[in-house]
């Protein structure tokens, strides 16, 4: 794939080089959007704006719902008034919703003025719903149909509204009130008698989406019931728009990222690693480290209270990143598999009881296992004394089970309080399992080697 963009890129360039422009337009014209679209960023500014003065407008459309926020803001402050209001025209009013949103106001004004009115109605309704919601991603582009109508009609219909539509593949049965009523599939009115009525044929068992669902709650839907598009519906369950399958990647692709920045102690960021500058990146890291460095203190603290004890057995300083590397790894472990089940919906918080004892008998396993390895390894290769040894490993297998609980508990008593349970991950958990090991082990120490 790579190399078929770097040749179309090079005839891309040849042709703007030789001003060959009507060549270009007929070339451009029998390749994929998509691809299109990636050749274009490689282009200097000025030859951006050329190959977008040059495209037809529908294609032009197409090609710049497919661009980064930021080449987008570019060409559509670049273009003329008119121009630009062109391309937003023939944009998907959900693409052009999601456009606007990145744009100052004072340009969004502009463009909505000289756009249609169509548009501007489109928009501005998709632009009333929170963020994140079924409502801020659904189009408005679809086919509705009603019962009274013949599968003859329905198809004319079809003709004079599908080139408008995002997909054809589903219409939507609606009545006078606007109502959803039931579902037909384009192939289905293609074998069926052309005097058949819609609402004799209909599916009539129509799943749908509210206005206000999470677009994470989506994305499942989705999952549950593979579907390629799904119906949108209001309070009195009218029909305002639709969702199709790949606005659902989209934002599994955005939710999934910004639960690996969560877990990674990082502010989530919606630019990609190379549009994202220095000082952006420092912003979004640097709240997290300062936080989980003065949670940190207070295992330094711990150490400085032992500190005589440890002067007298200094042998159990060689063993204290083992112990809180140890417990770290087992509450990160934890915390990750609950966070993945909660996410998925496979865990509910009233799950907790049965997540509880499964991660103790697990804790306990590992927590054994990891106690008799690292025996072996005190006796026969440290050659430390045996009570040593069971100061050791007697603590790994109460911080193992220690970190195991509070991994698998406290993502879910995040989600019951309303929070991401993605933030209760690896860096949190540690360092408050590198806490609990230290008074473990310091506590251990005292009550066996009598210090």
């Amino acid at each position: 794939m790579e190399n078929r963009i770097e040749e179309g890129l090079e005839v891309l360039k040849e042709y703007l080089d030789k001003k060959q422009y009507v060549k270009m337009r007929e070339w451009m014209s029998e390749l994929n959007v998509a691809d299109i679209a990636v050749m274009i960023e490689e282009l200097e500014e000025e030859e951006m704006l050329k190959v977008f003065r040059i495209l037809p407008k529908d294609m032009a459309a197409d090609i710049f719902s497919y661009l980064p926020i930021e080449v987008e803001q570019y060409i559509i402050t670049s273009l003329s008034e008119r121009e630009a209001a062109r391309i937003i025209d023939n944009l998907m009013a959900d693409d052009a919703a999601d456009f606007l949103e990145e744009m100052p106001a004072n340009i969004v004004k502009k463009l909505l003025i000289n756009a249609s009115p169509e548009t501007r109605r489109d928009i501005n309704h998709l632009l009333r719903y929170p963020e994140d919601s079924a409502g801020s991603i659904m189009t408005v582009e679809f086919v509705d149909l009603k019962e009274s109508q013949t599968v003859t009609q329905a198809i004319e219909r079809i003709r004079k509204l599908g080139v408008d539509s995002e997909t054809i593949n589903i219409c939507y049965v609606l009545d006078n009130q606007r109502k959803l009523k039931g579902t037909i599939a384009l192939r289905y009115l293609l074998l069926t008698n052309p005097d058949n009525k819609i609402g004799d044929i209909m599916h009539e068992n129509v799943i749908s989406i509210h206005t206000l669902m999470d677009q994470e709650e989506v994305a499942r839907q989705f999952q549950k019931y593979d579907f390629t598009a799904m119906p949108v519906v209001d309070n009195e369950e009218r029909l305002v728009g639709i969702i199709t399958v790949d606005d659902v990647v989209d934002i599994l692709q955005e939710e999934a990222t910004e639960d690996i920045e969560k877990m990674a102690a990082i502010v989530p960021s919606d630019k990609p690693y190379m549009k994202t500058g220095v000082f952006e990146i420092w912003k979004k890291r640097i709240p997290w480290l300062l936080f989980l460095m003065i949670s940190a203190t207070f295992t330094g603290k711990i150490i400085a209270s032992f500190e005589e004890a440890l002067s007298v057995y200094v042998v159990l300083t060689t063993f204290i990143p083992m112990l809180m590397d140890t417990g770290g790894n087992a509450g990160g472990q934890a915390s990750v598999t609950i966070i993945r089940g909660l996410s998925l919906k496979e865990i509910e918080f009233s799950d907790y009881l049965k997540v509880l004892w499964k991660e103790m008998r697990v804790a306990v396993l590992c927590g054994l296992t990891l106690a008799a390895a690292n025996f072996l390894k005190l006796m026969f290769i440290d050659r430390v004394s045996l009570m040593v040894s069971a100061v050791v490993c007697l603590t790994l297998v109460i911080a193992v089970f220690l970190a195991k609980v509070v991994g698998s508990m406290l993502p879910m008593a995040a989600k019951k309080l309303g929070f991401d349970p993605a933030v209760m991950a690896s860096p949190f958990i540690t360092t408050i399992v590198d806490a609990l090991s230290l008074l473990v082990y310091f506590r251990i120490a005292t009550l066996l080697l009598g210090i």
